[in-house]
C-alpha cells in the first residue's frame, strides 16, 4: 500500500507534465501535415511514439534502480538519510513546480524542456513521416524529455531500490502506464475527432501555470509524507 501510494502520486505529478503535451502535439500535427487523408496515420503514430516513451522511461528506470541499489550496498550504514534526500528531492521539485504557478517563464529550470534543447527537439520530430519513424524517433525525443520529467521518476526509482531489480519493474511498468496515460488520451481524442492537435496545443498554453501546480502540490506533499513517515 505504502508503495501504491508513493508511486501513484509521483507518476500522476510526472504524467500531468506539460512538455509531454507539447511533445506529443508536435508529432501527431507533423504526421497530420504529411498524411492529411490517412487519420489511422496519425492513430498509428501517436501509439508508436507513446510506445517508445513508455519503452524508454522503463528501461531508464530500470538503470536508476540498479544504480541506487548499488548506491545503498556500498553506504547502507546511511541509506535512512537517503530516503530523507528523495522526499526533500521532491519537496524542491515541488516547489518549484508551484513557482512556476506564481511566475511563469518558459523552459524552467527541472520543470519545462530548456529552450534551447526546443529548436533541436523539433528538427528531430520533423524528420517524423510514418508510424514506424514515430516509434522509432520516440527513443531520441526521450532524451530531451528527461530534464523536465526525470526529477519524480528519479525519486520514485530511488524509492524502489531496496526491492532490486526483479521486484521494482512492476511498479515502474506501473508509474509508466499512468505517465504515458494523458498522452494515450489525448492520442485518442484527437483521432476519434474530438478535438483538434491545435485545440490540444491551445489548451495547454492556457492551462500550463494550473498544471505546473496540481504537479508541484502532488510532488510536494509526497515529499512531506516521506519525510514525516506516512509514505
Amino acid at each position: 500500500m505504502i508503495n501504491f501510494l508513493r508511486i501513484t502520486t509521483l507518476a500522476l505529478a510526472d504524467s500531468i507534465n506539460p512538455c509531454e503535451i507539447a511533445i506529443l502535439a508536435m508529432v501527431l500535427m507533423t504526421i497530420m501535415i504529411q498524411n492529411p487523408d490517412k487519420k489511422r496515420k496519425v492513430l498509428l503514430g501517436g501509439l508508436a511514439f507513446v510506445s517508445a516513451v513508455f519503452i524508454g522511461y522503463f528501461a531508464y528506470g530500470v538503470i536508476i534502480v540498479q544504480l541506487f541499489k548499488t548506491l545503498n550496498e556500498a553506504i547502507l550504514n546511511i541509506s535512512p538519510y537517503i530516503y530523507k534526500g528523495f522526499a526533500i528531492i521532491a519537496m524542491i521539485l515541488g516547489a518549484l513546480n508551484i513557482k512556476d504557478f506564481l511566475y511563469y517563464k518558459k523552459g524552467s529550470l527541472a520543470t519545462e524542456m530548456p529552450l534551447f534543447l526546443r529548436p533541436k527537439a523539433k528538427r528531430i520530430i520533423d524528420k517524423i513521416t510514418s508510424p514506424k519513424g514515430a516509434f522509432f524517433l520516440g527513443f531520441f525525443i526521450t532524451l530531451f524529455l528527461l530534464p523536465c520529467t526525470m526529477g519524480p521518476y528519479v525519486v520514485a526509482s530511488g524509492l524502489l531500490a531496496d526491492l532490486g531489480i526483479l521486484g521494482a519493474m512492476p511498479w515502474l511498468i506501473y508509474y509508466n502506464i499512468i505517465f504515458v496515460l494523458p498522452m494515450l488520451i489525448i492520442t485518442l481524442i484527437i483521432y476519434l475527432g474530438f478535438a483538434k492537435v491545435d485545440e490540444v496545443t491551445g489548451w495547454k498554453d492556457r492551462n500550463v501555470k494550473i498544471l505546473h501546480l496540481i504537479s508541484g502540490i502532488l510532488l510536494f506533499l509526497v515529499g512531506v509524507a516521506i519525510l514525516a513517515g506516512w509514505l
